[in-house]
């Protein structure tokens, strides 16, 4: 968890909500279901649940965390004929990414950090919407790290290199960032991209996010 209390794919979820309407942002597509399926196998492997490698995924615990996101996604990969690699776990996983980010979102509204508003658009479709409750410090924590982190030039703790990693898979730096700041970042992204010591079978992981599925990024970071 960061200093906040909050879990890797919290915090994604939180990156990818818009801070005025509560409604999600970044790329459309199947990349922010990726993104939150990359966080929970990341959050598993933190866990000492899972371990991967470049070739592999191992299951090495499959007793339940008491997340109710995080044990769906373990008992998936516990499942017979369940992917033996990251590359095949992260799009298994992205099929319940809406039922993990409901479960997410739910839990974030029961501890005041999201308020949920139910309209309507055009007076026929329904609207749901999760403003972020002002005040609260879990709502800017996220942010402040990854902005302080690139922008200050400072080695990651490894929770932060893979939650940069998924921010910049779904699309999010451009909103966290200034275009004059994202261009000034450029160098020490691509270190820090790069730093062997974070955790390497999860550093692959985070490469399979970026690859599998979300096709090529543009130059965003």
């Amino acid at each position: 968890m960061s200093e906040g209390g909050l879990t890797l794919a919290e915090e994604i979820v939180l990156l990818a909500l818009d801070d005025e309407t509560g409604r999600p942002v970044g790329r459309s597509g199947m990349a922010p279901d990726r993104a939150l399926a990359g966080a929970l196998l990341m959050q598993l492997a933190l866990a000492g649940r899972v371990d991967t490698d470049r070739d592999r995924l191992i299951l090495v615990d499959a007793t339940p965390t008491g997340d109710a996101a995080l044990d769906a996604a373990l008992a998936r990969l516990a499942a017979p004929g369940a992917p033996a690699d990251a590359r095949g776990a992260i799009p298994l996983l992205a099929r319940d990414a809406p039922a993990a980010r409901a479960a997410i979102l739910d839990r974030l509204v029961a501890r005041g950090i999201l308020r949920r508003e139910e309209g309507r658009v055009l007076w026929i479709l329904p609207d749901r919407r999760y403003p972020k409750t002002p005040g609260r410090p879990e709502v800017t924590e996220a942010r402040t790290r990854l902005r302080t982190l690139l922008l200050m030039e400072e080695i990651p703790a490894p929770q932060d290199a893979l939650l940069l990693g998924l921010a910049r898979a779904a699309g999010l730096l451009p909103l966290l960032f200034s275009e004059a700041e994202l261009e000034a970042v450029q160098p020490w992204l691509g270190v820090v991209t790069r730093i062997e010591s974070l955790n390497r079978s999860l550093a692959v992981a985070v490469s399979d996010v970026r690859g599998v599925g979300l096709g090529t990024a543009q130059r965003e970071g």
